[in-house]
């Protein structure tokens, strides 16, 4: 493949399967991509694609001034990027890799120390779907770093801008993943209670998907509910909901199977009884979840 030198020359690290999807977007519209990884063979099908495989990680940021990291957590970049410190000074970082928000903010100030702009990012999608018109990316730092790369940036998907805290990319796209990670165990767990019975995976799973098509219904006017700290219970009461949620451990206990996700959730409805709200709804979980 061909690439479009008018294009902005971009160096990718990390070459997991969201680089390499990333490079593969990135090579698709146009942009000369320079990449490196640890295990150097990952590259080659990239490079038979168009990229251009740099040896060292000094070579690599030397290539582009817009440098996206792709890696597992920020421990990875401060064992890549210590090795070339001196070669950081201009380059716009791109970190795309997932950590707390507290070691983001530690590690934009340590490539700030080294001359480096640091720019936060967050793929909200996997990467079969990054750059489809389904992937979106929270960004947070400098909104001039932002604004100076976001149409190549945009190439990876809906470029979503939160604020100058370098932290708040990262802080979205770890609340994003709440919800994600606890409804896929979820799911499982309930596939698991539904096994026990006899009942297939198979035959379960279309009922699961419903319940998850129907979740944006039930939380209709929940944030406003949030924001005023009022939780009505004309709908379902934390008295009934907190029933249900021992029936779901009782029935986890007597099927043998493990019991952890639905505790959790017992755990937070004994807590808001025992606080006062059996008569308010559901959303005053919030009241012993949150730092109100």
């Amino acid at each position: 493949m061909t690439t479009d030198t008018t294009r902005e020359p971009v160096t990718v690290i990390g070459l997991g399967p969201m680089g390499r999807a990333m490079v593969r977007c990135l090579l698709d519209a146009g942009h000369p991509v320079t990449v490196w990884n640890r295990t150097p063979s990952k590259a080659t099908p990239l490079v038979a694609f168009g990229a251009t495989h740099a040896e060292t990680i000094a070579e690599a940021l030397a290539a582009s001034e817009l440098v996206i990291l792709s890696l597992t957590d920020y421990r990875a970049m401060d064992d890549i990027l210590s090795t070339a410190t001196e070669a950081l000074a201009g380059k716009l970082i791109v970190n795309l890799s997932s950590d707390t928000p507290q070691r983001t903010t530690e590690a934009a100030s340590w490539l700030a120390g080294h001359g480096a702009r640091p720019l936060v990012g967050g793929v909200m999608v996997s990467g079969e779907l990054v750059g489809t018109e389904r992937s979106y990316v929270f960004y947070s730092g400098p909104r001039d770093s932002f604004d100076a790369h976001a149409n190549t940036l945009a190439v990876l998907g809906r470029p979503d801008y939160r604020g100058e805290d370098h932290a708040l990319a990262q802080l979205y796209y770890q609340a994003h993943l709440d919800i994600f990670l606890t409804s896929l165990a979820a799911y499982l767990h309930a596939t698991a209670l539904m096994r026990a019975a006899g009942v297939t995976e198979t035959t379960f799973a279309p009922y699961a998907t419903e319940m998850f098509d129907m979740m944006p219904y039930f939380l209709k006017g929940v944030a406003e509910q949030l924001e005023r700290g009022e939780y009505p219970g004309d709908g379902a009461t934390a008295t009934m909901m907190g029933a249900t949620a021992d029936h779901i451990v009782g029935a986890s206990d007597a099927a043998g199977i493990d019991a952890t996700l639905p505790r959790a959730v017992q755990s937070y409805y004994h807590r808001v009884l025992a606080a006062g709200h059996g008569k308010d709804g559901w959303p005053s979980l919030y009241e012993v979840i949150g730092n109100r």
